[in-house]
Parts: C-alpha cells; sequence; structure tokens
C-alpha cells in the first residue's frame, strides 16, 4: 500500500511513476486484476519508499541540529547563572 497520491507536487520525484500507473489503472479493472500495471506499482512504491528514508534522514540530521542547539543556549544560561551566583 503506498500514500495517497492526489497531490503529485508533494512527490516530485516519482510524478512520472505516478503518471504511468494512472494510465496503467485507466486500461481497465481486467487488466488491473491480471498483474498488469504490477510492474508499475512496484516502481512506484520503491521510488516513494526512497522520498520517505531520505526525507526521515533529513528530519533527524534537522532534530539533531536542534538538538545541539538547545543544549548550547541552556549551557549558555546556566553558565549565566553561575556567573550571577558566584
Amino acid at each position: 500500500m503506498h500514500a495517497p497520491l492526489g497531490n503529485p507536487e508533494r512527490q516530485l520525484a516519482c510524478s512520472e511513476l505516478i503518471s504511468a500507473l494512472e494510465q496503467c489503472h485507466a486500461k481497465g479493472m481486467m487488466y488491473k486484476l491480471a498483474g498488469g500495471c504490477n510492474d508499475q506499482k512496484t516502481a512506484l512504491t520503491l521510488c516513494l519508499r526512497k522520498e520517505r528514508l531520505d526525507r526521515t534522514e533529513r528530519n533527524r540530521e534537522d532534530a539533531k541540529a536542534r538538538t545541539a542547539k538547545k543544549k548550547e543556549v541552556w549551557a549558555a544560561l546556566d553558565r549565566e547563572k553561575a556567573e550571577e551566583g558566584a
């Protein structure tokens, strides 16, 4: 099962595969049931998976950067507090 494909702007990397699958599905129900669209669906699934993994990696790196910045700010606040108390 893949993500909803209603917004092709969101899946720019896979837009050609989305179009190919939609064209294949337009050939009719029997064609789909006979496995005529399996190759297009597999290619789309792999593309969407790669896109998701790339997005996950970017989010992970962004989170690490935000965490590091947060720790720096808290350390600076702790130093200021310690200097005021001394």
